[in-house]
């Protein structure tokens, strides 16, 4: 075997290092023509968007027991999207008001998601008007119900209390959808809508009734069912968080009342499903000149 001579290696040596030193001019120059538009403006590097904070709207109670509710439903939403900032606002009665908390966000874009179960008042006028005193882009997302998912979390909370008709019983069964209730038409027809989902989900008939506002009442409402033969009756509280109407409907159930809907992990999901529905709106919209 013949042994290679390091003379005869010498120009292959060189000829490669001058490859290697032309390659890597070459991808450099490369680089920085990335950055350079046509026209000789230099290009701004791509940065990733920054999603809008994600403002929980609850109405406010004086009941403690609200405000302690909507902060564990704030802490699921922020658990199951870590990378999303989550703030809380009210409309009334709780500490931080809606405006207080738009103010704090400063220039920072938000989607208000209210944690109410139907258009009404809050939610057409309200909500609204605070959203348009904020200094930077906010839009408002629709309010929870109705939604397959609200009507997950109200099965659960029943379920939760003991309810358990058999294929027998569902004869003489019966919900009661207790809601705040208000003087809006599209919120009774929101309410209407979440009872017949959820009447599709546990088959048996279910009837809304109100705590204020609007008829028929949660007495009225079991009065008239019992008249039919109903003599099983829950009372499905449609609240999302305790307070003084969730207390006043569920005293009135003949035997089992579920608990508000409050913090379950389909409503954090239904949170953020209003979220995205309300920045694909934004998205789609043409920019303004």
């Amino acid at each position: 075997m013949t042994a290679s001579n390091p003379l005869n290696d010498e120009p292959a040596r060189h000829l490669g290092s001058t490859a290697h030193l032309l390659h890597s001019i070459s991808s450099q120059l490369a680089d920085r023509l990335r950055l350079v538009h046509l026209d000789g403006g230099r290009r701004r590097p791509v940065q990733a968007a920054v999603p809008p904070a994600l403002v929980l709207v609850a109405h406010g109670s004086r009941d403690p027991r609200a405000l302690d509710t909507v902060r564990a439903l704030a802490d699921l939403v922020r658990a199951l999207c870590p990378s999303l900032p989550v703030r809380l606002g009210h409309i009334e009665l709780n500490e931080p008001l809606l405006p207080d908390t738009l103010a704090a966000l400063g220039g920072t874009p938000a989607v208000l998601v209210p944690l109410l179960l139907g258009r009404g008042y809050h939610v057409k006028r309200d909500i609204p008007e605070m959203a348009a005193d904020a200094s930077a882009r906010v839009r408002v997302a629709a309010p929870l119900g109705p939604h397959p998912l609200l009507v997950e979390t109200l099965h659960a909370r029943l379920t939760e209390a003991g309810w358990r008709p058999d294929t027998a019983a569902r004869g003489t069964s019966a919900v009661v959808l207790a809601s705040a209730g208000s003087r809006d038409p599209d919120s009774a027809a929101d309410t209407r809508r979440t009872a017949r989902l959820l009447a599709g989900r546990l088959g048996v008939p279910v009837v809304p009734a109100y705590a204020s506002a609007a008829t028929p009442t949660v007495a009225t409402a079991l009065r008239a069912l019992a008249a039919r033969g109903r003599r099983d009756v829950a009372v499905a509280s449609c609240f999302t968080a305790p307070g003084r109407f969730a207390t006043q409907c569920a005293a009135q159930a003949p035997g089992i009342a579920s608990a508000p809907l409050g913090a379950h992990e389909a409503m954090a999901r239904l949170v953020l499903h209003r979220y995205d529905q309300a920045r694909a709106m934004t998205a789609a919209e043409p920019a303004s000149a």
